[in-house]
């Protein structure tokens, strides 16, 4: 059963407003900082593990997590002291969102959805890897989502240097890789990124990685089958086969057999939004000491090192091909399209035979001809001639031959003249003719849509929030009421409780009332967001609380 959580210290400009969750060394809760005025989450080490080691860990998380939290993809940290009970704590960004754990267990992620995250984090992953700290407690449950629906990566508590080779305990064992249970238990590098792999796995299937519907999951269970048993397969239809050898890839048994860093793995998981035609998500590292010697995967136009330098997914290093888009191409079927970046100007150059260039007015590549029209016998039917500058009329001045003059030359008779005449007309019918059947032919060209979009209007788009949430108790009854602020017709309720150790399962209703099942004596709270009968939402829920 979760314990009642700590009671919330005074903290001098910060207002307590309720707790977020509880573990086991501290306790988060939600404070409104006065000045600037904002909600934050803080950080309270208990006080009953107020131990020397565990104050020392506590202040390596804050100095850490101070080192990493400009990263994108990492909670930002604002400030650390001591209480006046003499416990410390840490102010962080408030992720209002439920973590990936808690998703993850309601319904899988999408395959678009979860390579997104999966990249996003290991960007993560690597700029601490680059400051000299190893993560080593990578998991769903340690990536939050922001505001604006992004990952998160926190809780450095257990981090370590990456020099480490030892003092592997406080990792989870469901994301944690088999040398983590030798006799001499091992980190490293590559111990992060076989997490990697099994935060991304567990996304896409709605459980940890070698977790088993049905049997028994207990921590032996699952150690013996990480430590003997390969990767299962996610039996997904909408997995490709390359994502899946990317996973088994990452949780290899043998960390030599691994990707050798966070940044590899989310170069390979680039490689399949590649294959599936997504949205390429960019690498985002933040690393004041950049390596240039050898070091190729900051230089292929899908990765941002930050402070350093800041490549568009769209552009291409001038410098040097990348080893991504010229010489370490992702194999696709030949129905796949291409979307890797171009490679640099040079190099293409280089790998380019070409004609001799044609003079300009007879650069064949400008010319405008009606298609070639095959004929049954294998021969090209007439077509209209290249559309050429038309040429200068002739002077006023010049001579012309006219119908008298033609029919007074000498020499010619008058039969010969009326013959000439019939053809004239026949070769004109013949022209006007062939020119019907080419027209019959070839299809007249289809009008090219335009790329640009109606414009839209996105405040129009939103869905509001429902309002007036309040609730109420009846002999340990609880039931909640709401209003629909702009009701639609398909309209429904996604609504859930939210305890201690976070949101419960979601349910839906298509009333603006629910009744909770079982009296309740301690404070009650629940969250509702409007849904559309097209599938979105209302972007934050609404929260109400009883006693």
């Amino acid at each position: 059963m979760t314990r009642a959580p700590s009671p919330p210290p005074e903290l001098p400009g910060f207002s307590y407003l309720r707790p977020l969750g509880t573990g086991g060394f501290a306790d988060v809760f939600l404070y409104e900082q006065q000045l600037p005025k904002r909600e934050v989450a803080v950080k309270v080490l208990l006080a009953d593990r107020l131990t020397a080691g565990a104050a020392a860990e506590f202040t390596n998380e804050a100095n850490v997590m101070a080192l990493l939290s400009t990263h994108p993809a990492i909670v930002t940290i604002y400030q650390a002291g001591v209480a006046e009970d003499g416990r410390p704590y840490l102010v962080m960004e408030y992720c209002p969102k439920p973590n990936l754990q808690i998703r993850t267990r309601k319904e899988p992620f999408s395959v678009a959805e979860a390579l997104r995250v999966g990249v996003q984090v290991s960007g993560a992953v690597e700029t601490a890897h680059r400051a000299g700290v190893l993560h080593r407690d990578i998991k769903p449950a340690n990536i939050l989502v922001t505001a604006y629906n992004r990952p998160a990566l926190t809780d450095f508590g257990i981090a370590s240097t990456t020099g480490t080779t030892g003092e592997a305990a406080g990792m989870s064992i469901p994301w944690s890789p088999p040398e983590s249970f030798a006799d001499n238990p091992t980190t490293g590098v590559r111990t992060d990124v076989y997490a990697l792999g099994a935060t991304v796995y567990t996304l896409l299937s709605g459980r940890s990685p070698f977790e088993r519907k049905g049997e028994r999951n207990t921590s032996a269970d699952l150690i013996e089958r990480i430590e003997r048993m390969a990767v299962p397969s996610l039996g997904r239809a909408d997995v490709p086969d390359s994502l899946q050898v990317t996973l088994a890839r990452a949780m290899a048994k043998r960390p030599e057999e691994r990707y050798p860093s966070a940044v590899a793995f989310a170069r390979a998981l680039q490689k399949v939004q590649i294959e599936l035609a997504h949205s390429v998500t960019p690498i985002d590292i933040v690393d004041e000491h950049p390596h240039h010697d050898g070091d190729e995967d900051d230089d292929d136009g899908l990765t941002r090192v930050r402070e350093v330098r800041s490549i568009n997914p769209d552009t291409q290093s001038s410098t040097r091909p990348s080893a991504t888009t010229v010489r370490k191409q992702p194999e696709r079927s030949a129905d796949v399209p291409r979307f890797d970046a171009p490679p640099s100007a040079q190099a293409y150059e280089e790998t380019q035979r070409r004609a001799a260039s044609p003079e300009p007015e007879d650069d064949e590549a400008t010319l405008l001809r009606r298609p070639t029209v095959v004929a049954p016998g294998g021969h090209p039917a007439p077509s209209a001639p290249a559309s050429r500058p038309t040429p200068e009329p002739a002077p006023s001045h010049a001579p012309t031959a006219s119908a008298d003059s033609v029919a007074k030359r000498p020499g010619v008779p008058w039969w010969g003249w009326v013959l000439a005449a019939a053809g004239a007309v026949a070769l004109v019918l013949g022209v006007v003719f062939a020119g019907a059947i080419t027209d019959a032919l070839v299809p007249a060209p289809k009008p090219i849509a335009s790329d640009t979009a109606e414009p839209q209007d996105p405040i129009a788009s939103i869905v509001p929030g429902v309002t007036e949430l309040t609730g109420s108790s009846d002999g340990g009854l609880v039931s909640f009421t709401w209003k629909n602020p702009q009701p639609e017709e398909g309209d429904s309720y996604l609504w859930y409780e939210v305890t201690l150790d976070g949101p419960g399962e979601a349910k839906f209703t298509e009333e603006s009332t629910v009744t909770l099942e079982g009296a309740r004596t301690d404070r009650t709270c629940i969250e509702v967001v409007l849904k559309r009968a097209d599938g979105r939402s209302s972007p934050q829920p609404a929260r109400g609380c009883v006693g």
